[in-house]
């Protein structure tokens, strides 16, 4: 144990040692804080779908992107009757009610999109609605009228009977300034849609929402099915630590546990060992996992068990056991047998401590090969379908065409992030390795 504390506090000397733990730091404290403020369930729900996909825009590049570029996007906002100025006027059997949804619009670009979600409460009689649209210069556009049910979706966007009227896309109609047909630009000012409502009960109630989406959002951006990132993007960070960490922990250990094992008692327990080691290493894992996703399952805990059940009798085994051999054969082995220390006391406390330190770098450099194998198990289809990872991430952009499309924020956040979660462990890696191979230490 002291070889490793000492070579550890050699770390300090090597400024690549440093930088490496400074990003798995902020890595592990990012999955902690992740995992503290969006809980599993939460972030299940956000990503599977939810009342909070319908208020995010599709395909919205971030926000930080749009300020590199100098551009002045705009943002969603969601204006509600809750804070409007609700007028009634009741009559007999019922009442009128005109709710004005009112916002600002301050940029030359369009919105991206514009919904009315309406939520009516009543016994029998369904409410009517009429839709007003009100710019800021006065003019009036009649959106129709129509009966509501208890949960109602008005796509003003897709109003094609609108659309033919303004000769463009309702959500660019609506907005455009007058006189200018070739290049339109957005009128800046206040406007507003006035909802005339009729409800034919005196508890009946009308609330809604008013959705003009931006073109950007938040730091991560959002996929083609309106879905915020930054949860993948998040999760993914404890998702793949977890794996990573699991599958070296579960390989390495085990791994070193059975070439000891092979090493001290020899005869047809190395043999077998061996022959197992040599059969499995000519088995490609990659297809193997994806004959298992494909004919068993995508569970990320199965994929886990089989990258540990074919990551035990692996090349390792050869090199732990070139390590162990003259350990065996060591005076102080010698010594603990004669004074009748058992078999298990002797490969597990004099063999494979004599090697750990050797390990260490190699245990490290493991783990983002199994971050990196997981993201590209999810990049093939083949990932978990519950969890959102960074490679699910990459998969959605790929099945939807993302750089084709110019959405290069979708395919570079998380392909970032595996790079630096490489990059972490890689640089912390050769540096220890660097302690405590000694052919390197004088280098």
């Amino acid at each position: 144990m002291r070889p490793i504390l000492e070579g550890l506090r050699q770390l300090a000397r090597y400024p690549s040692a440093l930088v490496g733990l400074l990003i798995i730091a902020a890595l592990v404290g990012t999955a902690v804080f992740t995992v503290v403020t969006i809980p599993y369930g939460q972030a299940l729900e956000l990503w599977r779908g939810g009342e909070v996909w319908r208020m995010h825009p599709v395909n919205a590049r971030p926000v930080w992107v749009d300020r590199i570029a100098g551009g002045d996007l705009p943002r969603t906002q969601v204006i509600s009757s809750r804070d409007a100025a609700t007028d009634h006027e009741p009559f007999e059997g019922g009442s009128r009610v005109r709710i004005p949804l009112e916002f600002d619009y301050a940029h030359k670009g369009f919105p991206s999109e514009l919904n009315l979600f309406l939520t009516s409460e009543f016994a029998e009689r369904e409410p009517f609605v009429r839709l007003t649209w009100e710019t800021p210069d006065g003019r009036e556009f009649i959106l129709g009228g129509r009966r509501l049910a208890r949960d109602e979706r008005i796509s003003i966007s897709q109003d094609w009977g609108l659309e033919r009227r303004l000769g463009r896309v309702p959500h660019v109609g609506l907005f455009a300034e007058p006189g200018a047909e070739d290049v339109p630009e957005a009128l800046p000012g206040r406007y507003r849609l006035v909802l005339d409502a009729i409800v034919f009960e005196e508890q009946a109630t009308i609330d809604a929402d008013l959705v003009v989406y931006g073109r950007v959002h938040g730091l991560a951006g959002t996929d083609h099915q309106r879905r915020d990132l930054m949860v993948a993007l998040l999760w993914g960070i404890p998702v793949a630590l977890a794996f990573g960490l699991l599958a070296a922990v579960g390989t390495t250990v085990t791994t070193l546990v059975i070439a000891a094992a092979g090493v001290w008692y020899g005869g047809w327990v190395d043999a077998v060992i061996q022959r197992l080691t040599e059969v499995n290493i000519i088995l490609p894992l990659l297809p193997v996992l994806v004959m298992v996703g494909t004919l068993y399952s995508t569970s990320i805990w199965v994929m886990l068990g089989v990258v540990i059940a074919l990551g035990i009798f692996s090349a390792g085994i050869k090199m732990y056991r070139a390590m162990l051999l003259p350990i065996r054969e060591a005076p102080y082995i010698e010594a603990a047998r004669a004074y009748g220390a058992g078999n298990a006391r002797i490969v597990l406390r004099y063999m494979i401590p004599r090697i750990l330190p050797v390990l260490i770098p190699t245990f490290v450099t493991l783990i983002p090969s199994f971050v990196f194998l997981e993201a590209s198990l999810a990049l093939l289809g083949l990932g978990d379908p519950v969890l959102p990872t960074w490679g699910k991430v990459m998969n959605d952009a790929q099945t939807q065409s993302a750089l084709y499309h110019g959405f290069y924020y979708w395919v570079l956040s998380p392909a970032a992030l595996l790079m630096l979660t490489g990059l972490g462990f890689a640089m912390l890696g050769f540096a220890l390795d660097r302690v405590f191979n000694p052919r390197l230490r004088a280098m």
